[in-house]
Parts: structure tokens; sequence; C-alpha cells
């Protein structure tokens, strides 16, 4: 069957990161099964990792040699013949997932080894000898299997009892809960070959291919992750998985009275990641163009820089204990925005890290598998690079560092985006118009915009742009109330008096919104 990702990911080591993935030209089962065990183990719970038979290395780049050497098809049966012999060493017993895959014209073997629930594992040294072969734990370290020794084995024994929650069995999730639509939308973002296979195979062998059952044959559960990303509400067996947000115009110390709901953000993790994420572009992203006293040049900054944004908000979901019963809420104050959500860093993260916030380095993941899914679908950068990538983007925007801050229990984690400073009374301003209801009551304001706009159509051109540069003359005009003709008048008459400017072409360009700097 299939891979659940992508094989042109793996060759070139996009969205997997290279210590989980392993070319070998040819079949030598003794080395394989040291990583197959190591994978099996995930030491570092990265979630396991693919062996891909057929494939020589490129020395320099770390990547597949192209085109492949492959594997006949002839060989390759021989070779599955083998594995389930092999796979009977393992102990406890453990079956990687195989897949045949078509690259440059020829085939490819991907044994896919997943992080077993069992752990430890351990395997002969030579498991192709009849007898007499010593057995050993393999972990990986770096891009080798090496056999664990000393404290390293110590931990590894320890790791028996910590499976990640994500990764858990969970007897209250049905086949039936799995949204096929959810299912088929992420495997054809990742470019699996099994979305082709949805719709013509039953589903449950489907999720066995992903690896998303757990237990004995009696007793087979989906896991904690099927539901997360795969059901359209997870809050089922997970209460108050959503995104809350909260406007506080004047800011919480000074007026914590004078506060604004937003809406209730629902749905499986992606969907709620895509939710949130498309509502603070729209409400909160814009781009603002200032003009200095003395200088030709302009500058130009966001409110916040998307990409900030999307990893705290991808990572609030991501790391989220979702054993608690509390959403993740996320507080917008004149001065920055304030993402927090339950289950504060590992225990393995100084406190001197947190208070630098600078490169958060976890030993473990509550959430192993989970990360896996999002870093797939490009929501996420990958391990502990959320934090870094989050500081360089406010730099580049000009904007003060981000802060983070827990409890000495590590109960929550809260990271605070801070507004670019010359943008802050743009925040107060759209919180306090409370443009926050839009979302949810468009139709219901339509009539009352049109008299009411009469007076301040300049100023809602100028924040409309704010909030969308792209927005055509069309757009303002249905939104306001009014006739193109009217949104032209004040479009030009906003150039003239240098507070909006037209980049590009007609068609192709967009909007600026110009501040003069005194």
């Amino acid at each position: 069957m299939p891979l659940a990702i992508n094989i042109e990911d793996l060759l070139t080591k996009q969205r997997i990161e290279s210590n989980r993935v392993e070319f070998k030209a040819g079949w030598n089962p003794a080395s394989i099964y040291h990583s197959v065990c190591a994978f099996a183990n995930d030491f570092d719970d990265l979630g396991g990792g693919y062996i891909v038979v057929g494939v020589e290395t490129d020395d320099v780049t770390g990547v597949a040699k192209r085109p492949v050497v492959g594997v006949s098809l002839e060989r390759i049966d021989g070779i599955l013949q083998d594995m389930v012999g092999y796979n009977n060493k393992l102990s406890p017993y453990y079956m990687p997932r195989t897949s045949v895959e078509e690259v440059d014209g020829t085939q490819v073997l991907v044994i896919w080894c997943p992080a077993g629930i069992n752990r430890p594992y351990f395997v002969p040294e030579n498991v192709t000898a009849k007898s007499g072969s010593k057995e050993y734990f393999y972990v990986r370290s770096g891009t080798s299997s090496i056999i664990a020794k000393g404290e390293v084995l110590d931990e590894l024994r320890e790791l028996a009892s910590r499976v990640p929650f994500d990764e858990r069995g969970n007897p209250d999730i049905k086949v039936e809960d799995i949204s096929t639509l959810l299912l088929r939308e992420y495997l054809v973002k990742v470019k699996s070959k099994l979305a082709n296979d949805l719709y013509i195979k039953p589903l449950e062998d489907i999720l066995e291919q992903m690896d998303l059952f757990v237990g004995p044959s009696e007793n087979r559960m989906l896991r904690n992750v099927a539901a997360m990303m795969f059901c359209e509400n997870p809050s089922r067996f997970f209460k108050r998985t959503q995104v809350e947000i909260v406007f506080f115009p004047e800011g919480r110390l000074k007026n914590p009275n004078n506060l604004h709901e937003g809406p209730v953000i629902t749905g499986s993790v992606t969907q709620i990641i895509d939710r949130t994420l498309e509502y603070l572009n729209r409400m909160l992203v814009m781009q603002t163009v200032i003009k200095p006293k003395d200088n030709n040049r302009s500058k130009k900054f966001f409110t916040y820089p998307y990409q900030a944004l999307e990893e705290s908000v991808t990572n609030s979901l991501y790391h989220r204990d979702y054993r608690e019963w509390e959403p993740v809420v996320i507080t917008v104050e004149p001065q920055g925005i304030t993402i927090q959500n339950v289950g504060g860093p590992d225990r393995s993260i100084p406190k001197v890290d947190i208070d630098k916030c600078e490169l958060l380095i976890s030993k473990r993941y509550r959430n192993r598998r989970l990360g896996e899914y999002l870093k797939e679908l490009d929501l996420t950068e990958g391990r502990s690079t959320g934090i870094p990538t989050i500081q360089n983007e406010l730099k580049e925007n000009g904007s003060p560092r981000a802060i983070v801050v827990t409890d000495e229990d590590r109960t929550f984690f809260r990271i605070t985006i801070p507004c670019h400073e010359a943008a802050g009374n743009i925040i107060a301003d759209i919180a306090s118009k409370d443009d926050i209801r839009e979302s949810s009551q468009k139709s219901s304001q339509k009539s009352s915009q049109k008299g009411s706009q009469k007076d301040g159509s300049s100023q809602h051109v100028i924040d409309m742009i704010r909030q969308n540069p792209d927005v055509t003359t069309s757009e303002m005009a249905e939104r306001i109330g009014i006739s193109r003709r009217s949104i032209a008048k004040i479009t030009n008459k906003l150039q003239t008096e240098g507070v909006i400017q037209r980049v590009g072409a007609r068609k192709d360009g967009h909007w600026e919104v110009i501040i003069k700097e005194e």
C-alpha cells in the first residue's frame, strides 16, 4: 500500500528531518535492522523514520543520487518474504510498514518504522545468523544507528512508561468519527498516493497503513492523533479544543472592563489553525508605509509579521495539553498579541533558556505525531525552530522581541508578539470600532453601514487598505454601500493628500497607506 507522504519528500529530505531518513543502495538486513530497531525505539521522540532501499546517498548534499539505482520487483518480493522472519527477531515484536514506490523508471522499497508503543526494542546484531548472535538495544545518533549503553540505555528503558498523549489509543474514537474529507484533504496536500485509494479501499485499511491504530488485533483502538487531525469536532474527546479571541482596546491593565469577545474557533486542529490565522491576518496584519521628512526612501512595516503569528498559533495547538479542559486563549491589546495554551514547556528546557527566549530545545514532546503532521503540512518549521523563526521575523519587521512566560510548575505557556511600535494606535482603533463582530454579523451590518459611512467613508477606505492592500474598488464600494464612482473620488482625494498611494498597474498593483514622519 502507498506511503502516507510523498516519495519525493523522502528523496530530497523535505518536510522530514535528515536524521529520520536513511538510504541504502542494496539490501543488507543486518545493518538495516539496526536502524529498524533504532527508529522503533525513537529515543529522541522524533516520530520514527524511513529506510529507502535502492537509493545511493550524495556525499555532499546528503540527499538521494538521481537517477536512483532501484531494486528489481523479483528482488523486492524476496526481501518482503525475508522481512517476515526478521520482524520476529525484534523483541518485543514489531512490524514496520513497507511500500514499493516507482522512482526514475524503476522501483525502490520504502520501510516505514513508526515509533513503537512497546519500547524499548532490541534485536540480534546479525538477524541473518541462525543462532548465537548477541542482542542489543539500538538508538539513533544523528544519521547513524548505534548500540544504547550506560545512561542512554537507562533512559531508554524509562521511556517504556512514556507514550506521548497523541499516540495513545482511545476506545471512545470510532472509525465513523473520522472525516474522509479531512483525511483526503491531508493526503492530497502531502501528495500521498493513498488519496487515490481512499474511496476504493476500506477506511480501516487506510488508517492502518497510516499507523493510526494501536493495540492487539482483538482490541484495535484509534490513536488520539486521529481525532485531533481528522475529526471535525475533536472536542467530543478532548474538551474545549478551541481558540478563544478577546480584544482589550485600551489594554487589560488600563481598562480591564473594556473588552470585546471575538469568535470561538473550532474544528480539527488544522482547521482551527487555518481559521485562526485567517482571522488574525484579516483583522490585524496590515502593512503601512512611512515617508521620512528628509529621506526619499520609504519605510515599510507590518503591524505583525504573519509568519511570527503562524508559528505562535501552530505551536500553541501543537504543544497544548489535550488532557486539560482549557482552550487556547488569544488576547489582543494595543501593545501586542498574547497567545496562551495549557501545558508548559518540558522540564528538559532550562529556565534560563525560557527567560532568554532565543532557542527552546526539548528532549520530549507531548504530541510528537501531531507535530509530524503539522510539519508535513508546512504549518511549522520543524523541531525547536519556532522561537528563532518568530524572533527573526520580528527583527526584520523592526518590531520588539517576543516574550515567553511560564510558571514554576510549567502548567502553561504564554508568548507575547509585540505590535510594531508605530502601529499601536491602529490596532486600538480597530478594536474600539468593534470590527470584530464582522466575522459573525456581516449581513446585519450592511444596512447600517450605508447611512453611517457618509461621514466616514474616507477613513473606512483607509482601514480596508490597511487590512488588505489588494482590495479592489468594487469590494470597497460593496462593503461601504456606495458607488464605485464615489470610491474613485475618495481614493483620488486621498492620493492627492498623500494619505495613500497606488503601487503598480491598475490590475496587478496594490494600495499602501502612508504615514508622514515628523
